[in-house]
C-alpha cells in the first residue's frame, strides 16, 4: 500500500488523539478551578450561570446584527458579561464542545476579557474568569481611540503549538477562523441583547502579545469591543 493513501484506521486513530486531546484540555481547565490548585488561588471571578433562554429569535437578531465604533464607558453587568462570554465559546453539551465551532475538533482558541481590571482569561469549564493581569490593557488592545475607553475588548488568542501537522502560515489561517466563529456569536448575542460591538483587525499583534505575556507559541488573531452604544 502507498504510504500517502489514508486508512479508516488512520482517521479513527487521529479523531481518537484529538479527542483525548480535548479531554486533556477540558481536565486541565477543572483542575485550575479546583480550590487546592495552585493557579486558583485568589485568582478566579465566578461568573453567575449563563441565561440560555434569554435573546430575539435568530433571524431578529441577523436582521439586527451590525457593527458600532462609539461607546459609552459604562461597564458590564457581571450577568451581561456571563451571558456574552459563554455565547462566544462556552460549553454548551456534556461532551465538552463548545458554542462555537473549532479546528478539526481540537480546541486552539481561548479567550481573554480585558477590561478597567485588568486582563481575565475566560475557562469554559468552570465558566469563570481566571486572573491573567493586573494591568489596565485596553488601549493596546487595538488601534482606534475607542477601545481605550469601552468597558470590554475581547482577544482572541492562538495556541499555534496545538497545530503540529500545519505550517506557521496555516495556523494563523486556521485560528483566525475558529476566532471569528467566535466573534459571530459575540455579534448575535449582542444583536439580541442592545450592546454594541466591532470586530477588530486593526491591532498591532506583535505589541499586544507582548502586553499580554504571551508564551512562546500562542499569539494574537483578533480583538473585539462590547459594550453599550455611546449614546447609552
Amino acid at each position: 500500500m502507498s504510504r500517502n493513501v489514508r486508512t479508516p484506521l488512520d482517521d479513527a486513530g487521529k479523531s481518537m488523539t484529538r479527542r483525548t486531546l480535548n479531554k486533556t484540555l477540558l481536565t486541565a481547565s477543572a483542575l485550575a478551578a479546583a480550590p487546592g490548585a495552585a493557579l486558583a488561588q485568589g485568582a478566579l471571578r465566578t461568573l453567575p450561570p449563563p441565561r440560555k433562554e434569554i435573546g430575539k429569535p435568530l433571524m431578529q437578531a441577523l436582521q439586527a446584527r451590525h457593527s458600532t465604533r462609539e461607546y459609552s464607558p459604562r461597564p458590564l453587568p457581571e450577568q451581561a458579561l456571563s451571558d456574552l462570554l459563554w455565547a462566544a465559546y462556552g460549553i454548551n453539551r456534556p461532551s465538552g464542545d463548545r458554542t462555537a465551532p473549532y479546528w478539526r475538533h481540537i480546541m486552539v482558541i481561548d479567550v481573554y476579557a480585558v477590561m478597567a481590571d485588568g486582563v481575565w482569561l475566560y475557562e469554559p469549564a468552570p465558566h469563570a474568569l481566571r486572573r491573567h493581569l493586573a494591568a489596565d490593557l485596553r488601549a493596546q488592545t487595538g488601534l482606534q481611540d475607542f477601545v481605550g475607553t469601552a468597558p470590554l475588548n475581547l482577544v482572541y488568542v492562538v495556541h499555534g503549538e496545538r497545530m503540529t501537522d500545519v505550517s506557521a502560515e496555516d495556523r494563523r489561517l486556521y485560528g483566525s477562523v475558529d476566532a471569528a466563529f467566535a466573534g459571530q456569536n459575540v455579534y448575535l448575542y449582542c444583536a439580541s441583547e442592545g450592546l454594541a460591538t466591532v470586530f477588530r483587525g486593526a491591532v498591532d499583534y506583535a505589541k499586544l502579545g507582548r502586553a499580554m505575556q504571551l508564551p512562546d507559541g500562542q499569539f494574537v488573531a483578533f480583538a473585539q469591543t462590547v459594550g453599550y452604544p455611546g449614546s447609552v
